[in-house]
């Protein structure tokens, strides 16, 4: 990592470092909302049309552009412009989860739904202001690295309340398991109250400032590719998301995975190959172009969901369940690194929690909402052609990388807004 000096050091260090930690705590809720959630209705008996309908509790996720202006406008009485934001947040998430952990799918399906919401809520909102955060506190030299340690803190978050929170349950239950990721999410208030705050830019004047400028400056600047960057955010991640959408319920119900096997898998090969692809990442956008990293990356992280085919004739194969996951979870990694350097590129330092947010919402749109898509079309065309459909549809993203060519190269080279 680059310094200005010696004496510079131990402070870039300590801004990137808590940057990954903080993205232990951006990570760690979304699983608890979505595949580790599903895995406690799949286990309670509910349908697979349930469990689709299930996967929309994450839809704060993609609305969450509609208040971040908000976060830009009003500032917390503690700890800054974003810190004061990011801890109250974990607060409300990780009393949130706790509350979870009393009821059960069976009998009170209803509350633990809206409960996941309000986490979900929260933890878009924690998200708002980390990201902006994390983009203006970064130098433009230390984005590479610094993006790699959040995604590393994100993925390691991921397979903490995915995959350790699936052996948990089979050994101490359901409810101990959200205890134990509300008290993790309350401990990590603890690292956003000794991060960096980042160089002083003043919260925007008025309301409507906060709400209309972010999307006339972002607008002003890119005209008419404004509106292919949009969608390229929400192509870019598309097959990633398809593919995983019913991951969780394929992996115990066709080839019948137990819990704990899911777990144990996850937790070695897929935190392995998670952090080894995030640190790649990050390597690789310092020494690569924007542009073919995007490319390159995009292209891997769909022929990756071919393998999840192997696991519907494999049967309860943990090599194949390895193999497959560790492969996932690696090229997933490095394409989200080199993804999310393009869309901090792309922010104004000025307008970070509103503009990061529009971006970043748009690429949780099929994350979201594939969900119920991807119920309804399994039983149509069974799951060996729907992993290779989560494959094609990486294809428009691709193409809008290639048309973005010259435009990805600029936005890589300009300086911050």
């Amino acid at each position: 990592m680059p310094t200005e000096g010696a004496a510079a050091a131990p402070g870039q260090r300590w801004r990137i470092l808590s940057v990954g930690l903080l993205g232990f705590a951006s990570g760690l809720p979304l699983a608890l909302t979505n595949p580790t959630l599903q895995a406690w209705f799949t286990t309670a008996g509910l349908s697979l049309r349930d469990i689709g309908w299930v996967t929309l509790t994450g839809t704060a996720y993609v609305f969450k552009f509609l208040w971040a202006p908000l976060l830009d406008r009003f500032q917390l009485p503690w700890l800054g412009r974003r810190r004061g934001w990011i801890a109250f947040m974990q607060a409300i998430c990780g009393a949130a989860l706790i509350a979870m952990s009393f009821h059960t799918p069976q009998k009170t399906a209803v509350m633990l739904v809206f409960l996941a919401v309000l986490v979900a809520f929260s933890s878009a909102t924690q998200d708002i202001a980390y990201d902006a955060h994390r983009t203006d506190l970064l130098r433009p030299e230390e984005r590479g690295w610094g993006i790699a340690f959040m995604q590393g803190g994100y993925r390691a978050a991921m397979l903490v309340s995915g995959a350790l929170s699936l052996i948990l349950a089979d050994h101490l239950g359901w409810a101990w398991v959200y205890r134990l990721m509300g008290a993790l999410m309350l401990a990590a208030i603890l690292v956003t109250v000794t991060s960096p705050e980042a160089p002083d830019e003043q919260p925007t004047r008025s309301f409507a400032e906060a709400v209309v400028q972010p999307f006339m400056d972002f607008f002003g600047r890119y005209g008419v590719l404004a509106l292919a960057w949009l969608a390229l955010m929400v192509l870019y991640k598309l097959c990633d998301a398809f593919a995983l959408s019913l991951s969780t319920t394929f992996l115990l119900r066709v080839p019948q995975f137990s819990l704990t096997q899911l777990g144990a898998i996850n937790k070695t090969f897929g935190l392995a190959a998670g952090l080894l692809g995030a640190l790649a990442g990050g390597w690789v956008v310092t020494r690569m172009r924007l542009f073919p990293a995007l490319l390159v990356l995009g292209v891997l992280q769909a022929l990756v969901n071919l393998g999840y085919i192997w696991l519907v004739h494999s049967g309860p194969n943990l090599l194949a369940l390895a193999i497959v996951v560790g492969a996932e979870n690696f090229f997933s990694g490095l394409g989200s690194t080199a993804f999310v350097v393009l869309v901090t590129a792309l922010c104004n330092v000025r307008y970070s929690a509103t503009q990061y947010a529009l971006l970043s919402s748009l690429s949780a749109v099929g994350r979201v909402f594939l969900g119920p898509l991807a119920a309804w079309l399994v039983p149509q065309v069974g799951w060996s052609n729907f992993f290779a459909i989560t494959a094609l549809s990486a294809l428009p993203g691709l193409l809008l990388i290639l048309v973005l060519r010259r435009a990805i190269d600029r936005a890589e080279l300009a300086r911050p807004h």
